[in-house]
This record gives structure tokens, C-alpha cells and sequence, in this order.
């Protein structure tokens, strides 16, 4: 059996009691960033966690329409348990909620190894190779979502909240008419996930908060908190906050682009070099060049439904194509145009349906595969970059992506290799529901005249 280091339970338990909490919420990001967890009365929050508190380890393998999926070591294996154990550097007030403090909590098999599932675990070990090299990999998320409210008249009983057009990059009354960003980036600021600033976006209804940068870790951490929270906030307003990479036909999808950077041994930026060119060092260029040769590996984490392949195309801010440019929106890896320590590379492949663990240990995995191999990136795009004669496509569809994970034998072993056949058999399960499952489209296209 387990056994975890207790000694600051009691301190804890102690501290939260004198600030008034008294329910903890432990929890974790399953394989599509669910949080999954439970309450703990503070009372007997040692007791109840010093031993690690029991889950079956098929929540992993759970579906949002309720299924369980199987793979190695789930229901095959008799639904055996895996323990959470609270991460007390994570411990923070909820603010919206009186009395009631939350925490990460890693996830381990009964023996105290690491549970090869867990999402946190797979970022832990992809930052343990850069670590390898006295490198330290910081992220900044950025992710868009979209808001909506009841109405019986629309198909799904919900429209888009606050409609009007044009509302990109505006705030206040005009795209928000109930304040529902202002009030929810006050509340974020208080929670300790460090958001920074807000805006409406190019869609009706749809919204963009931006966290700080931090290490790799910290920086899943809190964009998975990130997304728990603001569909909370959501629900309290009686609204509904989606992360769908695509919700509407008529409306662009919502993307999670990855600001990323380096830092060395000296804490100095390892992508930045004034004496190149354009400013960028041997390892940004390696970095670069590594995400580009895995890219369709890791579109399979990064955009990780059905529903992704639809937010891609021509003309749609959405990377569509395998490249890289300088402040060049329209690349996958675009090069912001600041240098010395704000030297970095924005990852615009992911949409925000992704884990945030996965979605930033997929490209870290990349980009270390680019920087130990060498790998030099192409010529940088110039220009609009949606010529599929120019640049490779990225996969048309989940399944293609999934086909280049399994193949893709370097991303799958900084990945985990459970970790992997578990996330495959997952989604491989989602694509095979929904090749049976007869859509509105089909409905409206065929009845009436076939």
C-alpha cells in the first residue's frame, strides 16, 4: 500500500480551520479534464486524506454521456481503485463559495507509484526531461469559450448570450450586457490561477481570458482550475459556459493557444539570441522545429474531439496547415515579435476542448524531441498561410490524428505508453459513437425528398 508524507496535514487542517473553511474540494483532471474529486469536511480532513482517498480507476476511462470505456488495468482488471492525495502547495479559497477551500490532488495506483492515466502525471514527466537538461519550460494559456442561455426555441434549448456583432476585442455592457466577464475575471483574481485580463471575442457570445505565465506545471494546473471555475461562475448565473471547439455553424470555434518559453540553468531566456537574424536562438529554432515534425501527434491531444476537425479550414484563424512565422496569426507556431526575456512561441494548433495537462505536455514533449534531435524548422511562412501547396495539412479529422499518435513512437514514449493506449482506446470509442449516430444534418438533408 501507499504511503504518502503526512506532516503538513495537521498544519493544514489547522490553518484552514482559524480562516473559517471547512470543506475541502480534492480533485483532478480525468483524461478530457473533467474534474473529478470530492468533498472533505476539514474536521477530519487529515484523517480522511492521510491515506489517500480511493477512486475507481475507471473514472479515466468515463464518457460525457455517462459509458466506460475500457483499458489496461479498467474494467477488464475488475475496476481496481487508484488513490488521490492532496498536493497542499495547490490549497486556495474558493472565493464564490463561503467556507470551502479547493486542492489538486495527484493520482497513484494502491503501490504509490504514479497512476500512468493521470493527465498531471504525464505534464510531470514530459517537464522531467527538460528539467534533465537544466532547462525550464514556462507556459502562459490563453482560452476562448463561449456563453450561452436557456431558450425553448432554439434545437438545443440554448443561444448564444449577449448576441451582437462585431464585438471583437470590446468590453463592458456592449458584448457582456450582465457584466458576467467582469464579474468572473474579479473572482478568478482572487483564486490564485493569476488571470490577467479579459475581452469579448470575435464571436457572439464568446469570451477570452488570459492567465500569467508560469512553470509548465503551475501553468496546468491553473488553466485546468481555470476552466472548472468559469463553468461554475455559469451555472450560478444560470448560463451555460462551453469550451466546444465548434458549438455553431455560423460562428468561428474557440481556440487554446500555449505561449511557451525557456529558461536555463541561470534563470537567463534560452530562446533568445540578438546576434541571430531574427532574434531566436538554436533552441527556439529546435523547439520550433520539433513541434512542427510531431505536429500531427500532437493535434491528437490538442484537439482531441470530433467536433475539432470542424473549427479547422481555410480562412479561419484556425491553423490549418503544418508552419511557422514571425507574428504571423495565420501559422501554427507563430513568433510573437517581443525578444529578451519575453522571447517565446505561441502554439495556436490546440482548441479548448483540450486537458490543459496534456494539451501543454504533448507540445512540451515536441519541443524537447526538437531541441535533443537537432531538428531545424522549415523556411517561416510569409504572408497568408492557408496554400496547402506550401505546407502539409494538419489531420482532417480525430481519427487521422489519432493514427499519427500511435505511430508517432517518440511523442507516445515521452507520453507514457499506458497513458497513450488508454487516451486511443478512449477516443477511438468517441469516434465509433458518433459513426452511429444519426445527426440533425442527415435528418434535414435526406427526409423530405429521399
Amino acid at each position: 500500500m501507499a504511503h504518502f508524507d503526512t506532516s503538513g496535514l495537521q498544519p493544514a487542517q489547522d490553518r484552514l480551520t482559524q480562516d473559517g473553511i471547512d470543506v475541502v474540494r480534492l480533485g483532478y483532471a480525468d483524461l478530457i479534464g473533467v474534474e473529478r474529486g470530492r468533498d472533505v469536511l476539514v474536521n477530519r480532513f487529515g484523517r480522511t486524506v492521510g491515506g489517500g482517498v480511493a477512486f475507481c480507476r475507471s473514472v479515466f476511462g468515463t464518457t460525457p454521456r455517462g459509458g466506460v470505456v475500457d483499458f489496461e488495468g479498467g474494467i477488464s482488471a475488475g475496476l481496481p481503485d487508484v488513490i488521490a492525495f492532496p498536493d497542499l502547495a495547490t490549497l486556495a479559497p474558493v472565493p464564490w463559495e463561503p467556507g470551502v477551500a479547493h486542492v489538486i490532488a495527484d493520482v497513484f495506483n494502491p503501490d504509490g507509484t504514479p497512476c500512468a492515466e493521470s493527465p498531471r502525471q504525464v505534464l510531470r514527466g514530459v517537464c522531467a526531461e527538460f528539467e534533465a537538461l537544466g532547462l525550464r519550460p514556462i507556459v502562459g494559456p490563453e482560452i476562448e469559450f463561449y456563453l450561452l442561455e436557456e431558450h425553448a426555441g432554439s434545437a438545443s434549448g440554448w443561444r448564444r448570450y449577449g448576441e451582437g456583432t462585431g464585438n471583437v476585442y470590446t468590453s463592458g455592457l456592449k458584448g457582456d450586457p450582465e457584466n458576467v466577464l467582469l464579474d468572473a475575471l474579479r473572482q478568478l483574481g482572487q483564486y490564485g490561477i493569476e488571470v490577467v485580463a479579459a475581452n469579448h471575442e470575435f464571436s457572439s457570445g464568446q469570451f477570452e481570458i488570459n492567465l500569467w505565465h508560469g512553470d509548465a506545471l503551475d501553468a496546468g494546473d491553473r488553466a485546468h482550475r481555470f476552466k472548472a471555475a468559469i463553468k461554475e461562475l455559469a451555472r450560478r448565473r444560470g448560463l451555460l459556459a462551453t469550451f466546444m471547439p465548434k458549438p455553431f455553424n455560423d460562428e468561428g470555434g474557440s481556440g487554446y493557444h500555449l505561449h511557451f518559453s525557456v529558461l536555463d540553468d541561470a534563470g537567463a531566456p534560452a530562446f533568445d539570441d540578438p546576434s541571430s537574424a531574427d532574434g531566436l536562438s538554436d533552441l527556439a529554432r529546435w523547439a520550433i522545429g520539433g513541434i512542427l515534425a510531431h505536429a500531427p501527434a500532437i493535434a491528437a491531444v490538442s484537439n482531441p474531439t470530433v467536433n475539432s476537425y470542424k473549427r479547422f479550414g481555410p480562412d479561419t484563424l484556425a491553423p490549418w496547415l503544418i508552419d511557422w512565422g514571425l507574428d504571423n496569426r495565420s501559422a501554427m507556431v507563430r513568433i510573437p515579435p517581443e525578444r529578451g526575456a519575453a522571447s517565446r512561441l505561441e502554439l495556436r494548433l490546440g482548441d479548448a476542448s483540450a486537458n490543459s495537462y496534456l494539451a501543454i505536455a504533448a507540445m512540451l514533449a515536441g519541443a524537447i524531441l526538437g531541441i535533443k534531435n537537432r531538428i531545424e524548422p522549415p523556411a517561416a511562412l510569409v504572408g497568408y498561410g492557408y496554400d496547402a501547396s506550401v505546407s502539409p495539412k494538419l489531420p482532417q479529422s480525430l481519427t487521422e490524428a489519432l493514427d499519427a499518435l500511435e505511430g508517432d513512437t517518440e511523442i507516445a514514449g515521452l507520453l507514457g505508453a499506458p497513458f497513450v493506449n488508454a487516451f486511443l482506446a478512449y477516443k477511438r470509442d468517441e469516434v465509433e459513437r458518433f459513426h452511429t449516430w444519426i445527426t440533425d444534418w442527415e435528418f434535414q438533408e435526406y427526409t423530405y425528398h429521399l
